[in-house]
């Protein structure tokens, strides 16, 4: 009789557990059911994207060919017809290619205040005295002005020996988090932020004037796609002789169809500052930039690259960054 008593009881008990086998196993399903649905999500997502990057190298291709055919066209890159910095759309199935190109030697080359080869680099007067030029001419002191050539070049510079009002190693070491110099040319121009004296507002009144090429060469300055913004680089070639008003007169009056070298230097108001090396300028251009943003399905790609041409026409990709160059 007391078996039989108990049976109701313990019919109750095995119901409780089922039930919360059941609500186990419910709340199991569904957190594998979300793993799934969010694993497929990440797996579309990445495939998207992957797919983008092809776009964006896609139009690599493209820019390379129309650098290729500008460079080809005549012994003179101009802005003639509107190419520079014009953006221009490719449509695609899901999606839009956007680029564009533009010169990308129109600015002084960072790595310029240095010569050599290899692992040996060592201070360039030249390039030293170019890049003062430029920051007097943006209206840094005198004295700021050296202690930042000094600071880039001891940055760049594969000596230990510290440049008046530069720093070496020891002065980044000291420092939290501490870490050295680089030792090497410039990969890109946002190093800068990481070089002693190169505070935000000095990278942002430089920018728009400086590139990181991938070179020690003085900056190969193409007088034929300068702006009246960019004018400002015939005052850095002259070391300052050229004020930046007569600069950007002298950009006003570029003859249709732009100067020869011999040309440029024969402009009255050039004629007496012609620099040590006046080969530094050119009528044609070396380095173009591509600026590339995708949009495939849900997924953005954005991506900058740096084209070196010569003068055949061969062109090769020197850099490439999936982001936009700051």
């Amino acid at each position: 009789m007391s078996r039989l008593a108990h049976r109701p009881s313990e019919r109750g008990v095995a119901l409780l557990t089922v039930l919360l086998l059941v609500a186990v196993l419910a709340t199991l399903a569904s957190v594998v059911l979300d793993d799934i649905r969010f694993g497929l999500r990440r797996a579309a997502n990445a495939q998207a994207v992957g797919q983008a990057r092809w776009y964006a190298l896609g139009a690599e291709t493209l820019a390379a060919g129309q650098i290729s055919q500008l460079v080809r066209a005549s012994d003179r890159v101009t802005l003639d017809g509107g190419w520079s910095n014009r953006p221009f759309s490719f449509p695609i199935e899901n999606g839009l290619i956007q680029g564009r190109i533009a010169d990308g030697g129109a600015c002084f080359n960072l790595n310029s205040v240095v010569q050599g080869t290899g692992d040996v680099l060592g201070r360039r007067e030249a390039g030293i005295a170019q890049f003062r030029a430029l920051l007097t001419a943006l209206n840094f002191a005198p004295r700021e002005a050296e202690m930042l050539g000094a600071a880039l070049t001891d940055w760049i510079d594969s000596d230990g020996v510290r440049e008046s009002g530069g720093a070496e190693d020891e002065a980044y070491l000291a420092g939290s988090p501490p870490y050295r110099t680089g030792g090497t040319l410039l990969a890109e121009v946002s190093e800068l932020r990481a070089i002693r004296g190169f505070t935000p507002a000095v990278y942002a009144r430089l920018r728009p004037y400086v590139c990181a090429l991938p070179s020690s060469d003085l900056s190969p300055i193409n007088v034929n796609t300068l702006t009246e913004e960019r004018a400002i680089l015939i005052t850095m070639l002259t070391e300052g002789g050229v004020t930046p008003e007569l600069a950007r007169r002298v950009i006003e009056a570029r003859p249709p169809g732009g100067w020869s070298v011999e040309a440029f230097w024969a402009v009255p108001a050039l004629a007496e500052h012609i620099p040590a090396d006046p080969g530094q300028v050119k009528a044609t251009s070396r380095y173009f930039t591509l600026q590339t943003e995708v949009t495939y399905l849900d997924a953005e790609v954005v991506a900058s690259g740096l084209f070196e041409a010569d003068p055949s026409g061969q062109v090769r990709l020197a850099a490439r960054r999936w982001t936009f160059d700051e």
